[in-house]
């Protein structure tokens, strides 16, 4: 499976537990403002693409 194939969900999750905790050891204030930016993102996506968030792939979120 291509990463353009895997699910958002858990894109967004390795980016939250891998990127920000373990290699930028980003402050607890700072992953909740990422959280929230992404969920605004996704309620729009899902608003324009009517599937729900865990329903998402990458290459959907990247289409015009």
């Amino acid at each position: 499976m291509t990463v353009r194939n895997r699910e958002l969900a858990a894109l967004i999750e390795a980016f939250f537990t891998d990127r920000l905790r373990r290699q930028r050891q980003a402050s607890a204030n700072t992953v909740s403002a990422y959280r929230d930016a992404f969920r605004l993102l996704l309620r729009f996506t899902q608003s324009k693409l009517g599937k729900p968030p865990s329903a998402l792939t990458l290459r959907e979120t990247m289409q015009d």
